[in-house]
């Protein structure tokens, strides 16, 4: 969950090509080749493994890596898959310049495909193309809070997630802090009692091909239209992209709009882009706010996500989510209201399917707590250490600064 009235922190560690607890750092710059612009939520990770990460909004990352490798591997959504290899000497400030496709689709074939049967059948191969044994995925997790264009709140955390076999329910999944931290504004007028779904459990109830809740069942179907879109390339697997939009109203209850990407070849969800239909606030509302202050008006304005998978050996695992909420917040009798946006970010760093044993309920995060508030209660000196995180972008870094500096 996420609270408003927050907001944690982090530091870039010095780049360095061997750190004092031995790791190899592997650092750099993703841009387009074209138009020389950076890519943010690109996929950086070391072959044959689960070990990664992803760039932040400035293009940037940050690869910890235990020993020296001769390569890794660079895929973005609509671009030409890169392995690039590693010298010793060169570790850090890589500058990466990835191609876009062009002419994706030319060997797939849309016409005549039916879009909503696509999807039922991606469906029932989620138990074939997604893990069949239980899994404990390593993450990095961040939330950040804006007022206006001012960070108030970063909140942090390296976190376990046990996922059971996808043909299950996550039910049983759950979710652990290792490690957190956070800052907050010190301003009172920053702070808003405001209690929005989110948090850590976005790994869970967000991880939309294995939750049945989710609006992506086959119970949802009914209420969406579908429409076959021009096709792309994500880690070099051509997909199919199938639009959707709502059909009809649900009397209590909100719809999407949104994209899923699937695999031509297996017919797995790749990527799903989702937004809630905004067209009606007082529903919009109920999806997202679970508590606010008495005499607070809350407008919702947006509420986005994007949910990505990863194929190692055939198997997809769940790679990355980001949940973007955006909101305006007033005091009855007061004229100007505020802007609000919360962002949630969760990269999956590393994962082990081998002696998997379920995290305990008492040490589970509960989706109905602040993270904000918990995550205090993890707080490590040491919190960097070997794990692999999304850097910070520029501005959140001076944002961090000038948080630090305002608690001291």
């Amino acid at each position: 969950m996420v609270m408003i009235a927050f907001l944690s922190y982090l530091v870039i560690p010095a780049s360095a090509q061997v750190d004092s607890l031995g790791y190899i750092t592997v650092s750099g710059v993703i841009k387009n080749s074209k138009t020389k612009k950076e890519l943010s939520s690109v996929n950086i990770f070391l072959p044959g493994s689960h070990v990664g990460t992803v760039t932040n909004d400035d293009g940037y990352f940050n690869l910890k890596l235990k020993k020296m490798v001769p390569e890794i591997v660079i895929s973005h959504l609509g671009y030409k898959s890169q392995r690039i290899k590693l010298e010793r000497e060169n570790l850090n400030d890589l500058k990466i310049m990835l191609v876009p496709h062009t002419n994706l689709i030319n060997e797939i074939v849309v016409l005549g495909l039916n879009p909503a049967e696509l999807i039922e059948e991606a469906l029932d191969k989620v138990s074939d193309n997604y893990s069949k044994k239980s899994t404990i995925l390593t993450g990095f997790y961040r939330e950040t809070a804006q007022k206006g264009k001012k960070f108030i709140n970063v909140s942090e955390a390296v976190i376990n997630i046990f996922k059971t076999p996808y043909k299950e329910s996550v039910e049983s999944d759950r979710v652990q802090i290792l490690k957190g931290r956070r800052l907050l504004s010190q301003k009172a007028s920053d702070t808003l009692g405001v209690k929005l779904m989110g948090g850590p459990t976005l790994c869970i109830f967000a991880d939309v091909a294995k939750n049945r809740d989710s609006f992506l069942s086959k119970g949802q179907l009914q209420y969406y239209n579908f429409r076959m879109e021009e096709g792309t390339i994500l880690d070099g697997h051509q997909q199919y992209v199938i639009s959707f939009y709502p059909k009809t109203e649900l009397p209590n209850d909100p719809l999407f709009i949104g994209k899923a990407y699937i695999d031509k070849d297996n017919l797995a969800f790749s990527r799903i882009e989702f937004s809630l239909d905004m067209s009606d606030k007082y529903k919009a509302t109920r999806a997202i706010l679970y508590r606010k202050p008495l005499g607070l008006r809350f407008n919702p304005q947006e509420m986005s996500y994007v949910v990505n998978y990863k194929i190692e050996d055939g198997i997809s695992y769940l790679n990355y989510i980001r949940n973007s909420i955006s909101f305006k917040c007033d005091w009855k009798k007061r004229l100007f209201s505020k802007g609000f946006t919360v962002v949630s970010e969760m990269v999956v760093t590393d994962q082990d399917d081998k002696n998997v044993v379920s995290i305990p309920r008492r040490d589970s995060f509960d989706r109905d707590d602040a993270f904000y508030d918990k995550v205090a209660n993890f707080n490590n000196d040491n919190f960097w250490e070997d794990y692999n995180i999304i850097e910070p972008t520029e501005s959140l870094e001076h944002a961090v600064n000038k948080l630090k500096k305002q608690q001291k």
